[in-house]
């Protein structure tokens, strides 16, 4: 979930259920980790899914924060939270432990690792500073072998720097492989302040088995643009085995505060020993688009990055890059929202592929609205990468929480799913609460704050469902149609998750 959104304003490792969760380390008669497959705890070759609250009371402490993990193929569900001994941090009142999720296999083991951002951490008198852990995985399940990983920012400390107050560590995590079988993590810290002024942002490349750690900012060599004042580099992240990206929502362009950017890096070290810069740019200065640059668009509030393949290429060298512009004025309509979709090209290169995408768009379904905020979430996947890429192949979502229908249930959002290659209005499909998404519409559920993409299709989290109730996920396939029921569901005191909860379905993985 991108937050920073107009009107959005003992450790614990408990296994519940399921052959092979009893909590203990992997025994030698258990097989290994398979790997292969992605977000694949356990590594039996089945996807799991990783579900936070980062609102969850736990253990009394409201807001510290937790994660569920429900293991494929009904082998049960596993609930991480700080104050384990697998997860080795306390919890504490305010932390949001979950807010942020990432995974990729940072040891090497086959099975995948799952990378949690804690933003809200203190550290020490340090308020929000941040906190970042890396909770591995194992066959007996997630958090049921070694301990955690935790990075923080000081001088003794695996991030080294200084801890200050706002820094905002974790607010945005990426990982991957790349393509030369290297894993590697992005951690973004868009409140750290330094020589260019507040909140000018940071990030922390850690690579290999053994976490080597390198920063980087916009002052670094070769990076795009100058660390300035509420630039925000590191609020959003995404990553492909040859690419990552980084949203700088709070770029100023000619002037024009909050216009927002990009940076786009390659993850092996170049000679100045940081992350490869590729290039940077705006909606002013993408090649072949169109688009203004406007106070207030927040380009680059999500990104979401797969990798791709042209007809001119034998393998998948390139990808695919959306980038949501949530503060987009769509004609006079104010914060109506909208997407950009670009394409990182091998030669290093940027090609335009559809400059605005919004729900005025030709044949989309649905109407333009102000505070709409199209594009506050994106997700993108390619369920074939190694094929040349289609219409069937590649698929956008987009989160609307400010949508609304004819005036009733503000702010009750909805999620738009596009073809990524093609005519994007040629099989679109809309979803809301109530007409497709199976709970009742009521004010300010914001859906279309939490998606994640997965080869079989779209989970759409509604971590803020009217009522009592604690949230769920919904999981749609990608050829469903409009009004499909979801073909998946996870919800608290359903299938083995626990109930309670406060925001469940805030941050997907």
């Amino acid at each position: 979930m991108r937050r920073w959104i107009a009107g959005l304003t003992v450790l614990g490792c408990v296994a519940i259920s399921g052959p092979g969760l009893g909590g203990g380390k992997a025994t030698a008669a258990e097989a290994a980790c398979s790997g292969g497959t992605g977000s694949d705890y356990n590594g039996d070759g089945i996807r799991d899914t990783a579900i936070a609250d980062p609102d969850a009371t736990v253990e009394g402490k409201e807001r510290a924060g937790r994660v569920t993990v429900v293991h494929g193929g009904g082998k049960g569900v596993t609930v991480v939270w700080q104050d384990s001994v697998n997860v080795a941090t306390p919890a504490e009142a305010g932390d949001r432990f979950g807010y942020s999720l990432a995974t990729y296999d940072a040891d090497k083991d086959g099975c995948d690792d799952l990378v949690v951002g804690t933003p809200y951490e203190d550290v020490g008198a340090v308020r929000d500073a941040g906190y970042v852990q890396i909770i591995y995985g194992s066959t007996a399940g997630i958090g049921q072998g070694k301990v955690s990983k935790g990075f923080i920012q000081g001088a003794d400390e695996p991030l080294g720097g200084v801890a200050e107050s706002g820094d905002l560590l974790g607010y945005a995590v990426a990982a991957e492989t790349s393509s030369t079988g290297i894993a590697y993590m992005v951690i973004g810290v868009p409140g750290e302040d330094g020589v260019g002024g507040m909140d000018v942002g940071f990030l922390h490349y850690v690579s290999g088995v053994s976490q080597q750690v390198v920063n980087v900012t916009q002052d670094s060599a070769g990076v795009w643009e100058d660390a300035e004042p509420q630039d925000r580099f590191g609020a959003s992240l995404a990553a492909t085995d040859r690419y990552f990206t980084v949203g700088v929502p709070g770029e100023s362009v000619e002037g024009k505060t909050f216009a927002g950017g990009v940076s786009v890096f390659r993850p092996s070290l170049n000679t100045d020993g940081i992350p490869a810069p590729v290039f940077g740019f705006s909606q002013t200065r993408a090649p072949g688009s169109d688009a203004s640059a406007e106070a207030a668009d927040r380009f680059g509030t999500s990104v979401a990055m797969v990798a791709n393949r042209t007809t001119a290429e034998t393998a998948p060298t390139g990808a695919l890059l959306a980038v949501g512009i949530p503060g987009e004025d769509v004609d006079d309509l104010v914060d109506a929202g909208g997407v950009a979709l670009y394409r990182v090209n091998p030669d290093s290169t940027l090609t335009t592929v559809n400059n605005m995408l919004d729900q005025d768009y030709t044949d989309v379904e649905g109407v333009a609205a102000p505070g709409d905020f199209f594009g506050q979430d994106v997700a993108l996947v390619n369920t074939a990468p190694t094929q040349v890429s289609s219409a069937t192949t590649v698929k956008l979502a987009v989160g609307v929480p400010g949508n609304e229908s004819s005036g009733e249930h503000l702010d009750k959002g909805g999620v738009q799913v596009f073809p990524a290659v093609g005519a994007a209005g040629a099989s679109d499909v809309w979803r809301e609460p109530g007409d497709g998404i199976p709970v009742d519409p009521a004010h300010q559920m914001f859906v279309g704050t939490s998606l994640a993409a997965t080869p079989t299709g779209v989970l759409v989290g509604v971590a803020y469902e009217s009522g009592q109730a604690p949230g769920a996920v919904y999981g749609f396939g990608w050829t469903a149609a409009s009004g499909a029921a979801p073909s998946q569901t996870f919800k608290p005191g359903e299938d083995g998750i626990p109930t309670g909860g406060t925001a469940f379905g805030a941050e997907i993985q």
